[in-house]
């Protein structure tokens, strides 16, 4: 339940905070991106979906894992649905100003679509890749398998987000603005790295979850069938 709660806390808090675009000085200048990692506001909440995703499959199961990630899916409208109903039901006198909470609570249209799109696609290649590696290492290497499926899964959510929510919405629907390639990159690679770094980061703690759910279920964990 620990597990189910932390992947829809930082996907709820991830689909809130998507809008704001960050920058992070580095004493180092990289290609593409510069001086400074560009990456959406989302990107570490997001992040945090993998790990309790990951954990979540190497405890019960792909099955269980991908049901959890579809009925987030669907939690991703209801949410959308109240923030919405909110910014559009009328204001008291005495209420913050109605626009600027708009401007912060309600997502654009085009990055609602480029987020659910990477959302739905990223997260079930995430599980699907987890559990073939564990199938073809025999349920050894838990760090593989962690670093492995999230550093792929998070490249397509990367580049699905980016892409659509910045480029092909804008260019074909006309809601937000179309960036430039060399922006389009930037924002790819600032997230993509933050990601991945955490990937590799996290994997202690996945070790560490799995450790202790199994430690106090003596190892007893029904998995639901593949």
């Amino acid at each position: 339940m620990a597990l189910i709660g932390l992947f829809v806390t930082a996907l709820v808090t991830a689909q809130l905070t998507a809008s704001k675009v960050l920058a992070f000085s580095l004493p180092f200048s990289l290609p593409i991106t510069g001086d400074a990692l560009v990456l959406p506001g989302a990107a570490l909440a997001y992040a945090l979906t993998f790990l309790a995703s990951d954990c979540y499959t190497e405890l019960y199961g792909r099955r269980a894992a991908q049901i959890v990630v579809n009925v987030g899916f669907a939690l991703n409208f209801v949410v959308l649905a109240l923030v919405w109903s909110t910014v559009a039901a009328p204001a008291a006198p005495n209420s913050i100003d109605p626009g600027m909470f708009a401007d912060v609570l309600g997502a654009s249209t085009n990055i609602v679509l480029g987020s659910l799109l990477a959302y739905l696609v990223s997260q079930n290649w995430d599980v699907i890749a987890f559990h073939r590696i564990r199938g073809y290492t025999g349920g050894d290497k838990l760090w593989l398998r962690n670093i492995g499926s999230t550093a792929t899964s998070q490249a397509i959510d990367t580049i699905i987000f980016v892409a659509v929510a910045f480029a092909v919405a804008p260019a074909l629907l006309g809601v937000g603005i179309v960036l430039p390639i060399g922006d389009l990159a930037a924002l790819m690679i600032g997230q993509y790295l933050l990601k991945l770094a955490i990937a590799v980061l996290d994997t202690p703690i996945v070790y560490a979850i799995v450790g202790l759910v199994r430690s106090r279920t003596d190892g007893d964990i029904t998995e639901v069938p593949s």
